[in-house]
């Protein structure tokens, strides 16, 4: 190792249908600026390529999870999501991710953090961004978190060990209730034009919208999103925030809070060709959605917290999802959304409160995860140093 470098102990872990460094919390520097340096230059960042860290250059590939002992009794370990922005020297910790918070239990058993019980292993983990507890069920063998079998998830080649990951705990943390207007659908008005949306806060918050509403068919790729409809979406979200309180006007929520809510445009179940040439059929899917999840970034995939969110949108009564439902659909234990990579399943049951709240009394999602990676990173000793 050159003296001008320092070496931080990390992985490289893929969580559902994305991908993510790994750091122990005694791997980082205690104080929050300095922290953040060593993470900014762990992933390369501020750079769109990344091409001097870990990062790989898509927002879905240059996310963080930082690992450490629990620190409240009824959980088995802490886990700190962030975002590491490309194009900023910023990590962001106001959000969560559902795909990468399914390989937190598998990587804390692999580390010894977790004392492995096969068949299964029951693991509580501690979302600290939210002080929130999910809790994941995970396939274990031979002392070890299982890699190999035969699930299959849209977005993520081959096969791999089901890992069933409950949010139930996870609701409401952002806003304090579930509908966050106390009504399952409100009416914004935006350049003379109404668009009735359903804000739920469950996973991560989420606005959602019938996609024709918004001059969209629902079935679009990311691109053409990306191409024609993202001021639009941007404008929508932001109603929504300024609606709920987040911002004072619509125009400022893409600085305030730029990766809270997700803006998710649904529709009804249709046959369509995923951006990768595969094909859905409309029989396979329950209803279609897009999540538009970051500044000007519409998914390749579906963000796990966002199926959480979604999952549960379609279990209360009267919002924009529970009406695109089929009576048929209504009936499932497991819905399946489609999504611009194929479709994902989510698991969900919402009951209505004699107060007219809304308790959320299951949620779980269904991923695969592995180490990719594990290892040592260096980093320059000047970037403490730096500005």
């Amino acid at each position: 190792m050159n003296s001008e470098s320092f070496a931080i102990r990390c992985s490289i872990v893929r969580g559902g249908t994305s991908k993510a460094v790994f750091v122990m919390e005694n791997e980082l520097p205690k104080d929050v600026v300095a922290r953040d340096k060593v993470l900014l230059a762990l992933f390369g960042s501020p750079d769109i390529r990344q091409i001097d860290g870990l990062g790989g250059g898509d927002l879905l590939t240059s996310k963080l999870a930082i690992i450490g002992p629990p620190s409240r009794p009824d959980a088995d370990v802490d886990y700190t999501f962030g975002q590491v922005s490309q194009d900023e020297p910023l990590v962001e910790f106001n959000s969560n991710c559902g795909n990468i918070s399914s390989a937190v239990a598998p990587y804390a058993i692999d580390m010894g953090m977790i004392r492995p019980v096969e068949p299964i292993t029951t693991v509580r983990i501690h979302l600290t961004n939210l002080g929130k507890i999910m809790v994941a069920q995970v396939p274990v063998l031979n002392g070890k978190s299982a890699v190999e079998g035969d699930f299959s998830i849209d977005g993520c080649p081959g096969t791999g060990a089901e890992i069933a990951l409950d949010w139930s705990d996870v609701v409401a943390a952002t806003t304090g209730k579930v509908l966050p207007t106390g009504n399952p659908t409100d009416k914004i008005s935006l350049d003379g034009k109404e668009y009735n949306i359903s804000i739920v806060d469950a996973g991560t918050i989420s606005v959602f919208c019938h996609a024709s509403e918004l001059g969209m068919t629902g079935i679009e790729t990311p691109q053409e999103i990306e191409q024609k409809y993202i001021g639009l979406l941007e404008d929508v979200r932001g109603k929504a925030c300024e609606l709920i309180g987040m911002v004072d006007n619509y125009k400022k929520a893409v600085e305030k809070t730029p990766y809270l809510p997700f803006m998710c445009p649904v529709t009804e179940s249709a046959d369509y060709t995923c951006f990768n040439k595969t094909q859905v059929k409309a029989t396979d899917i329950d209803f279609v959605a897009r999540l538009y999840n970051m500044v000007r970034f519409v998914s390749k995939t579906y963000a796990g917290s966002g199926t959480v969110c979604t999952g549960v949108a379609a279990r209360i009564e009267g919002t924009v999802v529970n009406k695109l439902l089929s009576e048929a659909s209504k009936k499932k234990d497991v819905l399946h959304i489609g999504h611009p990579s194929g479709r994902i399943p989510v698991e969900a049951d919402a009951v209505k409160l004699p107060d007219g709240t809304w308790s959320v009394k299951k949620v779980n999602i269904f991923r695969t995860a592995r180490i990719i990676m594990d290892g040592h990173a260096y980093v320059r000793k000047s970037v403490l140093n730096a500005k």
